[in-house]
Formats: C-alpha cells, sequence, structure tokens
C-alpha cells in the first residue's frame, strides 16, 4: 500500500461499513485488473540488499525515478517512501525489507498490464543500473538474514514489527523477507463477490503451486517450493488463512464485514501519526475501546479503509478481490497471475464451470491443499490425483475464458498468450522453484548468489 488513506467522516454505524465494500460494485463492462508486483533489490557488485540511504540507497532510487516518472512523491515525515501517478492510478511503494513494488493501475486488459510491467521495468532498470543495483524475481529472499535485512522507515512498520511476535512466529520473516505477485479484481453484486470469492480461495492452492519461486532461505533449499506460502501460514492466524465463512450459505458483504470487524488493528492514524491500536478489534474501537488513550477520537471511514487493508486472507476483500497466493517470479510469471485470475473469473461460462469444479470441496480438504502446497507444489495429492492434473484442467477452463474475452495484442493473439508458463509448468511439473534447486544442486553448485543472479530482471 502506497498511501493510508484518510477520509474524516464519522462511521455511523456497522451499514456504513457493509455500503463501502458494496460501493465496489461495478457493470461488467467496466471491470478492470490491477496487477502489484514486488521484487527484491540487491547490489550487483556483492549480492547485499540495499539500505534506504547512501549514494546508492533506496531513497536515491525513488528520487531517481520520481526524476524519470514526474510521479508525486510519497513521504513518511521527511523520509521519501513511495511514489504516485495520480493521473493514472499506479503506485510505487516500499514493503518493510525494502521490497520494491509496483501498484498497476487499473487496466482493461492482460495484454496492458504486461505492457505497464515493461515500462515499469525499463524505468527501473534506467536509473537503477547507473547505481549498481538489480531486482531478483522470488518469492523469498534467498540468502540475507533477518538482522541483516535494512529496515524502510515508514511508520506503520514500526508498529507490525513489535506485534508480529505476539501472534505467529514469522511474521517478520513474512514482513522483511516475502515478496509476491497479485492482482485485483472487479466484482458486479453481491453475489458475484461471493462466487468469484469462492472459487479464488478454493483454487489459491493451486495458484501457489504453479507460481511456486521461493525455494530457499538463508543461503540455502528451505525444504518448501514456495517459502512464502509457508512463511504466510504461521503469520497472524487472526488475520490469514482459508476464511472457511466464504462457503457458508447466504455469504456476502455483511458477513465479510463481520469477520473484519473481530480482528485486531493495527494503527488509528491522525494526521501524521500512527497510533498503536493492536490491543483492540475494529468492533471494539467503535464501541470506545480506544477513547480513554485517544480523547476526542472516533472511528472514521478512513480507519476502515485502512484496517481492511491489513487483513491478509488468502483472497481479500476491498472494493474489489485481491488474489493473495503466488510468488513473485520471472518477468513471464507476472502477466501470467493477472491472465489465470481473468481467465477464470471474467467470462461467466468460465467462472460457472470453475465454481463446479470446486463446488463439493470441504472445508478440510481445502486446508489440506493449503497446508500441503507450499512444500510440495504440483505434486500435492487431491482426491487421488494431484495438484498437476487439477492445473491441466484449471487451465483449459481459464483459457476458454480468456478465447471468449477475444481481446487481441498487436500480432492478433488473445489473453491466453500469457497463459503459455503456466501450461509449460502444469504439462512439465516443474515449477519455477524446481528449476531453481536443479540448478543451486547442479552448475550452481551451492553458491546462493547464483540465484539472485538467475533471477535478477
Amino acid at each position: 500500500m502506497a498511501r493510508d488513506t484518510t477520509d474524516d467522516r464519522p462511521i455511523e454505524g456497522r451499514d456504513a461499513l457493509v455500503a463501502w465494500i458494496e460501493a465496489g460494485a461495478r457493470p461488467r463492462e467496466t471491470w478492470k485488473l490491477g496487477t502489484e508486483h514486488e521484487k527484491f533489490p540487491f547490489r550487483r557488485a556483492d549480492f547485499a540488499p540495499v539500505p534506504y540511504d547512501g549514494d546508492a540507497g533506496i531513497r536515491a532510487l525513488l528520487e531517481g525515478l520520481r526524476a524519470r516518472s514526474g510521479w508525486e512523491p510519497i513521504f513518511d515525515g521527511e523520509a521519501i517512501i513511495g511514489l504516485a501517478d495520480d493521473h493514472g492510478g499506479g503506485a510505487i511503494s516500499l514493503e518493510p525489507g525494502g521490497q520494491f513494488e509496483l501498484s498497476g493501475a487499473p487496466l482493461g486488459d492482460v495484454h496492458a498490464t504486461k505492457r505497464e510491467f515493461e515500462a515499469h521495468l525499463a524505468d527501473v532498470r534506467a536509473v537503477a543500473e547507473p547505481l549498481g543495483l538489480a531486482f531478483a524475481g522470488l518469492g523469498a529472499s534467498p540468502k540475507w538474514s533477518l538482522l541483516q535485512t535494512p529496515v524502510m522507515p515508514k511508520s506503520r512498520y514500526a508498529i507490525m514489527r513489535a506485534y508480529m511476535p505476539k501472534v505467529g512466529t514469522r511474521g517478520l520473516d513474512m514482513m522483511f523477507r516475502t515478496s509476491t505477485v497479485q492482482v485485483n479484481l472487479d466484482f458486479s453484486s453481491e453475489a458475484d463477490m461471493a462466487a468469484k470469492l469462492r472459487v479464488g480461495l478454493a483454487l489459491q492452492p493451486l495458484a501457489t503451486a504453479l507460481f511456486a519461486a521461493s525455494p530457499f532461505l538463508d543461503g540455502r533449499p528451505s525444504g518448501f517450493l514456495s517459502t512464502r506460502s509457508e512463511i504466510w501460514r504461521d503469520t497472524d492466524r487472526n488475520r490469514t488463512g482459508m476464511l472457511p465463512r466464504a462457503f457458508e450459505p447466504g455469504f456476502g458483504f455483511e458477513s465479510y464485514v463481520e469477520w473484519a470487524l473481530d480482528v485486531p488493528m493495527y494503527f488509528v492514524k491522525r494526521g501524521a501519526t500512527y497510533h498503536d491500536a493492536t490491543d483492540v478489534t475494529f468492533r471494539q474501537f467503535m464501541a470506545g475501546g480506544l477513547a480513554q488513550r485517544l480523547p476526542g477520537v472516533v472511528p472514521e471511514m478512513g480507519d476502515w479503509v485502512n484496517h481492511v487493508g491489513t487483513l491478509f486472507p488468502e483472497v481479500r476483500l476491498k472494493r474489489y478481490i485481491e488474489m493473495r497466493g503466488a510468488d513473485a517470479g520471472s518477468k513471464a510469471s507476472i502477466p501470467a497471475l493477472p491472465a489465470f485470475w481473468v481467465g477464470l473469473l471474467y467470462d461467466p461460462q468460465a467462472l460457472d464451470a470453475a465454481s463446479r469444479l470446486v463446488a463439493d470441496w470441504t472445508t478440510e480438504e481445502r486446508q489440506a491443499l493449503r497446508d500441503a502446497a507450499p512444500r510440495l507444489g504440483l505434486a500435492t495429492p487431491f482426491r487421488g490425483r494431484t495438484l498437476r492434473e487439477v492445473a491441466l484442467e484449471v487451465l483449459a477452463i481459464a483459457r476458454a475464458g480468456l478465447k471468449a474475452r477475444a481481446v487481441l495484442d498487436e500480432a492478433g493473439r488473445d489473453e491466453g498468450v500469457h497463459l503459455d508458463l503456466l501450461d509449460e509448468i502444469a504439462a512439465s511439473g516443474r515449477t519455477q522453484a524446481d528449476r531453481l534447486l536443479e540448478a543451486y544442486r547442479g552448475e550452481w553448485a551451492g553458491d546462493i548468489d547464483r540465484a539472485l543472479e538467475a533471477t535478477a530482471w
């Protein structure tokens, strides 16, 4: 998130929170998609992480991109922490360990997403290369310990750093040592949202397996194909996971709000100050739970928007739906993720086919897939077959959905061209993580720096 929201309208009750989400519904003909992707900066000379300060640090990178793009700077105090394209809607932000994130603008199709990514990469390279910096497309930093990882000067992260060890064992790893690619998708109604959320949640372990690209941690193989996804399993169970309530009869906006109300907050922001609110849920905040500590501070809509943005289920609902289960990886994997989900969810026939496929999956089965996929990837067993076999079926649905959309690029190809990487992975059963491990054990001879070199964008 590049900027925390400021909206000083008082919250008049729970119905206002439901209405805020419901207001995101859009007619099908206006649907867009927004792709977010993170990457690890490193110094080419010695494969070291990049600090914030210094002539070749993150601040210098942001200042260079500011000059090149003309985007507006975002500050936390005196520290520049991001850039915003106030006309197109995109933004660049920093994750806690310096992971560099593009939050893409709302775009009409996957081809446009690929063009956006390529333009962003060209800009970043133009500024980074003279500084001796590169970026690794991996889901987890392969070699740097928590102590070696720089800390970015964002106030909200100080609150999260203190809180994470209280609610799980891997929260700091999540903050400082993971990187992801996500896609944000529209919905037309409550029923459409619920259908998409259910398909997204059920198939998120499949996305984890297909996009697995984080087999290393602390300079060696971690034992997982998606270390990033495994880390999320013990980050904060109050606000993460497979959201079983989404599959209950009658699930809708109200049910999601009821869940969100009972999740502890991170902060309340007033002016430039972040106040620690980790000891109260949003429901308690609305009932006066911070009145003594923060006299005169009443819940505002901006507080709700910020709170909803600090919830991390495998699929997150705001005024759009966020697919959250994939590792950052190769350049080809960035447009592949929106292609996968747009193909499944934006064509009515494809959504119906995907819904039928997962309709009888049980809560226990979905959770078992979530637990196993980070380690086993496409080899994860499921109902007498493997996720690889499920992937072949699901990719066929997604490709048909993209064909039906019939959005063509300059060469006359529909958006299915961006699924080619996933088709190859599913056909071979070898993920990006598998290939990295083979190289590590073979030609790299255990040199973890080669993982950064080989995945550099």
